[in-house]
């Protein structure tokens, strides 16, 4: 009796920890984006989980293909999705349950039209829209006076900032960007000048680590804002999006422990802003900039380890082995 007693419990741990071994060796395969502040997001996610014992792959993916794999199981996670750009799978996936929404990762995400803080000397109102209607001269050049010179996305990026001045009748000539590199040129070419300036961009963006710079205000908020009409009094500027962080339908029952940790991952603008311009600006690899954040902010990072849910499969592997030694004594005993 006491062998066959003793037999079934070492079976048991023996089933308990090849199961939770199995899983924990499937590496958890975290996507990979186009842009530089996703690719910190996506490591500094993956240096917590391998704080944690776990194996993490990160896999290139573009930003809408990427949810057919997170949908199949093929991708586990992302930190970072925009949902201005998410096509039409997301939602549907989203639905169905094949891709969870974890929770907003913490930044603040804008678009809109920027100005350095100097240009509200010379168009008093700013930042409300209504100011540029009287402004328009403060911001113009030779070649669009008198009216304002309005600095957009290059052309193959779209026109919403062309669509939005002829809707709402704003004095303003848009002018496409180059590029991201030529406009960031021009912007810092016209401050460094005190010149006028007014250009749509974006943030998060290492820029806001550099410069300072101001943001038109507009009547409302609206997630759909680009979607109707819009005119003087009644005016949203541009929709601004959602940063979610997404797993796949199954994760959080294969990987308790790291859908607890992505629960709590959290970032700003202002952390990654600085950890962008680390590695756009000053050369430093994604990997390099990561684990200088991570040697920094130890207590912040081990905090989102602290789910209060059930311990990792090693201890509990571990309290096993403990209960039957405790088993193996009281059946010696009898």
């Amino acid at each position: 009796m006491t062998r066959r007693l003793k037999a079934t419990a070492l079976a048991a741990l023996f089933a308990f920890g090849s199961a939770n071994a199995a899983v924990a060796a499937d590496p958890i395969k975290i996507a990979v984006n186009e842009w530089t502040g996703q690719h910190l997001s996506a490591h500094i996610a993956g240096a917590v989980l391998k704080e944690m014992g776990m194996e993490v792959e990160y896999v290139t993916a573009g930003a809408v293909p990427q949810f057919a794999a997170i949908a199949d199981g093929s991708l586990d996670f992302n930190p970072e999705i925009w949902t201005n750009n998410v096509g039409d799978i997301f939602p549907k996936a989203v639905e169905s349950g094949d891709i969870e929404i974890v929770g907003e990762l913490g930044l603040s995400p804008r678009e809109g039209w920027y100005y350095p803080p100097y240009m509200a000397e010379k168009c008093p109102g700013l930042p409300a829209y209504e100011a540029l209607y009287d402004c328009a001269q403060a911001f113009a050049a030779a070649e669009t006076f008198p009216n304002g010179r309005l600095i957009t996305y290059p052309a193959d990026w779209g026109t919403r900032s062309k669509d939005l001045v002829a809707m709402m009748e704003l004095p303003y000539q848009p002018v496409a960007g180059g590029s991201e590199g030529a406009m960031l040129a021009e912007m810092k070419s016209a401050i460094a000048a005190e010149q006028p300036m007014l250009m749509m961009f974006w943030e998060p963006h290492w820029i806001h680590a550099e410069i300072d710079l101001d943001i038109v205000d507009w009547d409302r908020a609206d997630p759909d804002c680009e979607s109707g009409p819009q005119k003087r009094g009644d005016a949203c500027g541009f929709a601004q999006a959602k940063v979610q962080k997404i797993v796949s339908g199954d994760f959080a029952k294969k990987h308790p422990e790291a859908y607890a940790a992505i629960q709590n991952i959290s970032l700003t603008n202002d952390v990654q802003n600085a950890l962008i311009q680390k590695v756009d600006q000053d050369g430093m690899k994604v990997e390099e900039a990561v684990a200088e954040w991570m040697g920094a902010n130890e207590s912040t990072w081990k905090g989102w380890m602290s789910s209060g849910g059930s311990a990792p499969v090693a201890d509990q592997i571990e309290a096993l082995k403990a209960s039957l030694a405790k088993l193996e004594k009281m059946l010696e005993a009898q």
